[in-house]
């Protein structure tokens, strides 16, 4: 989820047209082919319709500590916790802050190989079936608070610990936004990362997830650069897995970066991909899949492909997509992209998440 919106400029054609070859492979009906690239031109850039780019005009902080994302591990205001999807048809607005944090993460990172952190099934080298009757402490751990501007989208929720807002029942996650004033928020919700416990690199993530709607919700399955307390965001890296607002029944898939010194985004969404629209109701579980390797990130539901990026040989400035990241969960009340008109008689509402499996590339 990305931190509040400021205006981008368009970078220059040729820094367009450069990125555009390489990224603009995945037009069209077809499957990105890398040896499609050598072929790739300004003429891409015409023929497609499935991403954008921004940079942006300046990084200034929001105030002189304000960063991208606040996280409940450290005093150090980091990044935001909600991310705004960019792409080819939706919002031109966005903004990068990098981080005035040193702390270094002290996550297990894993590529493709088990973590010594946790317990682990012989199928997967992490993962969470949410059995038992509380949340496993040793796997997850809490953003509290409101954090810097609303955690930079100027959201209304006040992130807790408490059972009232994350809790395990029936084998079911569930994280619930509640209308109640609470330390001077009249929302309160969950925040859930798995920063300084687990992150990975390359690999097949498949969960299974319902999502709330209504009104001024925005719920997201997303993840973040390990490294992002050193390099700050979008330095870091972000990758939102699912991101929904308001009543919408469209899952949006995001990739951010920076591209040298600017900010960039590629984004896609099962309204319309590839000239193709994937009907479903969030509010039911569906399976979600992530597939990330040297060459590819790619989103489906219901073995609906959403999203695809190629990242092979860091194209497009994407060297961020070769590094570890860890998961975050939570459902954000109001914010820059859903808006500001909630509706309070949806609440109690909630996000749940059957599991999570993280295996080795396929």
């Amino acid at each position: 989820m990305i931190c509040e919106l400021k205006k981008f400029r368009a970078l220059a054609a040729v820094g367009i047209a450069a990125l555009a070859a390489s990224l603009t492979a995945c037009s069209g009906d077809k499957i990105c082919d890398p040896a499609d690239e050598s072929s790739s031109s300004t003429e891409n850039l015409s023929s497609s319709s499935s991403w954008s780019l921004s940079s942006s005009d300046s990084r200034v902080a929001e105030s002189s500590s304000s960063s991208k994302i606040t996280s409940s591990s450290s005093n150090d205001v980091k990044r935001s916790s909600s991310s705004v999807i960019l792409s080819s048809d939706s919002r031109e607005e966005s903004s990068a802050v990098s981080s005035s944090s040193t702390i270094l993460s002290s996550s297990a990172t894993v590529e493709n190989q088990s973590s010594s952190s946790a317990e682990l099934s012989p199928e997967f080298f992490w993962n969470d079936e949410f059995d038992g009757d509380s949340i496993d402490n040793s796997k997850w751990t809490y953003d509290i608070g409101t954090g810097a501007s609303g955690w930079g989208n100027n959201e209304w929720e006040y992130y807790t610990d408490r059972k009232e807002n994350a809790y395990v029942k029936d084998g079911i996650l569930h994280i619930r936004a509640q209308k109640e004033d609470y330390k001077g928020s009249k929302y309160t919700s969950a925040r859930m990362l798995t920063k300084g416990k687990f992150a990975f690199k390359y690999g097949t993530v498949e969960a299974r997830i319902a999502l709330p709607t209504g009104k001024g919700i925005w719920p997201a399955f997303w993840m973040l650069g390990e490294n992002i307390d050193t390099v700050g965001w979008p330095a870091c890296g972000e990758i939102d897995i699912i991101e929904a607002v308001n009543s919408e029944n469209i899952v949006y898939g995001t990739n951010h970066w920076a591209n040298g010194s600017e900010y960039a985004t590629y984004g896609n969404n099962t309204g319309k991909y590839r000239e193709q629209k994937y009907k479903l109701d969030i509010t039911q579980f569906h399976t979600y899949k992530f597939t990330w390797d040297e060459k590819y990130i790619r989103m489906f539901v219901d073995d609906f492909m959403y999203h695809e990026i190629l990242i092979e040989g860091n194209t497009g400035d994407t060297e961020e997509f070769h590094k570890p990241f860890f998961f975050l969960l939570n459902v954000a009340v109001a914010g820059n992209w859903p808006g500001f008109e909630v509706d309070d008689s949806q609440f109690p509402n909630e996000m749940l998440v059957d599991y999570i499996r993280v295996g080795s590339r396929k």
